[in-house]
């Protein structure tokens, strides 16, 4: 059997990933375009097109917080912190993300700033919302504005208590979001209602399927990362973030190393996450579309020594 792999083996060397610049000016290009031309765009087809592209751009995201495609921060930033979900200031998304992988207990609430899971002392109304979007055609209808309201609440708590950096990243996302908003309204006569309805929350919807069974809460700490091994279409949208359990075990490597680094350590890690592993999204389709993915509120602690509990 593989040795389990090693994080420290898998840093891309410094340079400029040309795929992903192109992957970048597929989706600028493609939302100019199609905020440009939405009246002229069927009404089914638009959706299709504008979820796309934001769900795109949020694994553009992700990728940049990782640090790629160039070795300088700051390049990655202005490539990627463009507001066009509207609602998610980009130096929020990449902190909550950093603490995500640096969490003690993957999954728990407290520890995990992305745990969907609930603690114990959840009340009524939090737990009637989780269990709405328990299941993956919750999570798809009504997830996305169960996230954006959640999040917002939780902003406007954390502006509230003037937490550190917070103001500063919502002042900076807010004078973005005016410049996204003059080229929706002004130059291309898009209303924000449509803008919500036609690329938002389908792009919501999308990022949330993806996130829908890639983490599950276990006694053991490597067996709460999925693997999805077959989205030929599906993984290029989430820039093979769907090979999950490759992503934690090398969080430096970019997404077109993340394939050859699954197939090279898959023995080790399918070992390791206990065989979490989804043949492809259909299979998550047909076993959670009316049926929860797991309970809504976290098992606890689960027995974890803090020493064994980080990912």
């Amino acid at each position: 059997m593989q040795s389990t792999p090693s994080a420290a083996h898998a840093i891309d060397p410094p340079r400029v990933e040309f795929a992903t610049l192109f992957v970048a000016a597929a989706i600028y290009g493609g939302w100019i375009a199609a905020t440009l031309v939405h009246d002229r765009l069927s009404p089914w087809i638009l959706p299709l097109v504008g979820g796309w592209l934001l769900a795109w751009h949020g694994s553009l995201q992700h990728e940049t917080i990782h640090g790629h495609p160039t070795p300088w921060r700051w390049a990655n930033t202005l490539l990627a912190f463009a507001p066009l979900n509207l609602w998610l200031p980009y130096q929020r998304y990449r902190q909550t993300h950093q603490a995500h992988h640096a969490a003690e207990h993957l999954t728990e609430p407290g520890s995990d700033p992305e745990s969907r899971y609930l603690s114990g002392a959840a009340g009524g109304l939090r737990r009637w919302v989780a269990r709405a979007s328990a299941t993956l055609l919750g999570r798809l209808t009504l997830g996305p504005l169960i996230e954006i309201a959640g999040f917002l609440a939780a902003e406007i708590r954390a502006v509230a208590a003037d937490e550190a950096g917070v103001r500063r990243a919502w002042a900076i996302h807010l004078a973005a979001v005016a410049g996204v908003l003059f080229w929706l309204i002004a130059v291309c006569r898009f209303s924000l209602s449509g803008y919500v309805a036609a690329f938002v929350y389908p792009g919501c919807a999308l990022s949330l399927l993806r996130s829908f069974a890639e983490h599950r809460a276990d006694p053991v700490a490597a067996r709460r990362i999925a693997v999805v091994e077959r989205a030929p279409i599906l993984g290029l949208l989430f820039l093979n973030n769907n090979l999950h359990a490759a992503h934690h075990a090398f969080p430096h490597a970019s997404w077109r190393r993340l394939p050859g680094l699954y197939a090279q350590h898959r023995e080790s890690l399918l070992s390791d996450n206990g065989g979490l592993v989804y043949r492809g999204y259909g299979e998550v389709v047909r076993r959670y579309l009316l049926s929860p993915h797991d309970v809504i509120v976290h098992p606890g602690r689960l027995g974890l020594d803090p020493a064994v509990g980080g990912v």
